[in-house]
Parts: C-alpha cells; structure tokens; sequence
C-alpha cells in the first residue's frame, strides 16, 4: 500500500512540460469566445433570458434569479471577457474565476437548458481556476517570466475528466434500447435520409444498429488508444470522424468540436511543444524563466486530498442514478449529469386543468400563456419541471385572489418509439405533492 501511495505521489508531482497546458488554455479560451459570440449573435440572449415570464430552478438553487435584460448582458459580456483574457493569458486566475462565476451563474437560471456539454465546460472552468495554465506562452508569463515545467497533476485532471465524460457515456450505452433495439437512432437517423449520398443507407435498420454498438464501443475505449502512443493517432483519427458525424446529423451545438479540440490534451507532448514554441516565433515572444516552486508537504497533501475527493464525487454523481428505484428514462430520477447523451427520443403532452372549490369552475390551462415553447417541451416530460410548473399556475392564481383550488394533468409521454403512454394519475391532486414525495405517487409505471 505505502509503495502504490509513493507511485502516486510521485506520479501526480512529477515535473513535466508546461506547452500542454499552455494549449489547452489556449484552445479553451477560443472555444470559449467563440460560442459566447456564436449565442449572442444568433439572439438567444434575449429569446432564452429575457423573455420568458417565469424560469424553472435546479435543486437548491431556488436563490438564482434572472438578473433582468440589463444584467444578463453583463453577464454574457463577462464571460466574453474573460474567455478572450484566458486565451492570450492576462489576468489569467481573475479571469477564470470571473468566467467559472458568470457561466455557472447563466447556467443556474433555467434548467430547462441544461446540455451534457455546458455541464463540461462548467467542470473544465472549475478545475482551470486552480492550475497553473498562466505559466507558459501568456501576458503574464511575459510580465513576471515562465516556468520551464509545472507538476503533472495538472495535466492529469484534464484527462481524468475527459475520461469521464466518455467512459460514463459508454456504460450508459450498455443498455436495452440503444444496443438491442436500436433507440433512439432507429428514429433520428431515418430523418436525415435528406443528406446527399448517404442519406439512403440511414434509413437502413442496420446502420442504426451500427452506429449504436459502434458509439458505445467507441465511448468506452477510445481513451485506452489515446493513452496507448501506438494507437493515439488512428485513435484521433475515429475522434474526429464521430464527432463530425454527430454534428452533421445531429443538432448538439458545439460539443462535438469542444470535444474535438479538448482531447488533444492526450497527445504527446511534442506536438504541442512544437506548436507553442512556433507560435512563439512567429510573434517573436520574449520572455524571462523563472525558478518553479516546490510544494510543502502540507501542500502536497492537501492537493492529492482535494484530488481524491474530486474523483470521487465525479464517480458518484453519474452512479447515483442506482440509488433510485424504477425506469430512469421514464423518471429522469438521477438521469441529469451522468453523461447520458443522446440516449433517448422522449415526448410527451400534458394539459393542466384547475379546479376551483369555491365556485366548483374548471379552468383549462394554456401552458404557452406561461411558458416558451423551449420550456413546456422539457416540462411535459420531466417530473421534477411539471412539479414546478404546478407551483407556478398555484402562485398565478394565489395573485388573483384564487387560494382554495385543486390541480390536475391530462399527460402522455412517448419514449423510444413505444406508444404514447399516460404520465400522471390524473385523480391526483399535484397542489398536494412535494419535490420530496415518491414518484410513484403520482407518476404511472411505463408499462
């Protein structure tokens, strides 16, 4: 034990290279800018934040409230800011901080965008406050000199939380629908038979199936060949294939090419040695080096703990799923944050009606009158967001001088191709439920 703990230790404070890291804040801080230009310049400022009437709130994160027009354009003009300051490294641990802050920030307002790769890049801008990424090719390198290596936990982080991303998605694979059924690829691939020269073979079953073992066996083994030297450039190779594929016949925004740009962190540290130092000729960089610190002890310790404790709440958070009872996908209970992309075509209807027990009235609910379409899509489908939207029509009439009334769903949900199914009982009061309430209370088995 004590010599797998001095392997380890070793290991995690060997002195290496500081070009990796150097590039990899490099290449974040472009993705980075880039997308923050790309969601401005498309307006979804305004369309996702400024106006919907009412926002749905994650899990003890009630407090985050839309800062209004005015402060969510600062907020996206701090983060546009701070990715430009990460890229050419000035100010570099304000900047991170500042851009971790305002991303999470913009995040937290309404779970109904949640995405698997904002959730990434959250993770990525946690870990980059705390390295030392400003230490080669930055402005401030320039101003207060380099170091000519930096302890390898640093770059071992970055890979360990890449790994994660892909081996979660590749054990989330292993299951019923997507390797046997084909789902919901059997559905998705079908509507891009429109695209020239192979739109024909996606409407085959086979390719359905192909691509579903293909994605799974690719998620859960691609890291192994990027690690393996022999393997890492066919390796790279497939890396760029599947996410160009995935970004052409599906619409996920930019993940595929953060996760493009990103997993070069595996490459030897030749290539990005020898872009560094190109990049440093070409604009005739100058700089001094400076002598590297080395930990105390206490230092020491404290990293490899705050390290152990990292991994071990990134293992847990995608598991946490089997401490709950019943389909994941019909209850989405510990589906969020585990990596579970693209593994599921699900829809549903649900229509809300009030029942007034002074007069006895029923009043239909129109959920557009409330919500945007964006946010009454992910609310018919998930329990938690339709608890919250019950809340909302509650406070709406409670403003009316409506207090003494009773709420109820006519819901179906269609998941993986099956038939449409009824989501709720519909003799169930949803003004009686609580976030702390079982599901099956109220939500009907999907059988």
């Amino acid at each position: 034990m004590m010599g797998i703990n001095k392997y380890f230790r070793e290991l995690l404070f060997e002195e290496v290279r500081p070009e990796p890291l150097a590039f990899f804040r490099i290449v974040f801080g472009l993705l980075m800018t880039f997308s923050t230009i790309r969601y401005i310049s498309n307006g979804w400022i305004n369309k996702f934040f400024v106006q919907p009437q009412y926002y749905f709130k994650y899990p003890y994160f009630h407090w985050v409230q839309n800062p209004g027009e005015i402060g969510i354009y600062f907020l996206f003009g701090t983060l546009l800011l701070s990715s430009i300051l990460i890229t050419i490294g000035y100010k570099y641990r304000f900047a991170s901080i500042a851009f971790l802050l305002s991303f999470l920030y913009i995040e937290l307002i309404d779970i109904t965008y949640y995405l698997n790769h904002y959730y990434f890049v959250s993770l990525i801008a946690f870990i980059m406050v705390f390295l030392p990424a400003e230490r080669c090719f930055s402005l401030d390198a320039s101003r207060y000199g380099e170091t000519k290596t930096i302890p390898n936990w640093t770059i071992l982080i970055i890979k360990f939380q890449v790994a994660i991303v892909y081996i979660f998605a590749g054990l989330a694979k292993l299951n019923y629908d997507w390797l046997i059924d084909a789902m919901p690829l059997s559905i998705w691939l079908p509507a891009n038979s429109h695209i020239p020269i192979v739109g024909g073979l996606l409407k085959l079953k086979f390719t359905a199936y192909l691509f579903s073992w293909f994605g799974a066996i690719y998620d859960l083994f691609i890291v192994l060949f990027l690690i393996y030297p022999k393997t890492r450039k066919v390796a790279y190779f497939f890396v760029i294939v599947f996410h160009l594929s995935t970004s052409v016949l599906f619409n996920i925004g930019v993940f595929p090419y953060v996760m493009i740009a990103l997993t070069t962190i595996y490459f030897d540290k030749s290539f990005q040695v020898n872009i560094i130092t190109k990049l440093k000729n070409y604009i005739n960089y100058k700089t001094k080096f400076v002598t590297t610190h080395s930990y105390r002890p206490i230092i020491k310790s404290i990293i490899i703990t705050s390290i152990l404790i990292f991994t071990i709440v990134q293992i847990a958070i995608p598991l946490r799923f089997m401490f709950y009872k019943g389909d994941l996908f019909w209850k989405e209970e510990g589906y969020r944050f585990s990596w579970r992309v693209m593994l599921m075509e699900k829809a549903g209807t649900v229509f809300f009606r009030v029942h007034d027990r002074d007069n006895g009235r029923n009043i239909e609910i129109v959920n557009s009158d409330y919500l945007t379409a964006n946010q009454e899509k992910q609310m018919s489908t998930q329990p938690d967001l339709i608890l919250q939207f019950v809340k909302i029509i509650e406070e709406d009439f409670a403003k009316k001088g409506k207090t003494n009334i009773e709420i109820y769903a006519d819901s179906f949900v269609k998941l993986n191709g099956n038939f449409s199914r009824r989501y709720i009982d519909d003799k169930i009061d949803l003004t009686q439920i609580s976030y702390s309430d079982d599901l099956d209370t109220w939500i009907l088995p999907n059988n």
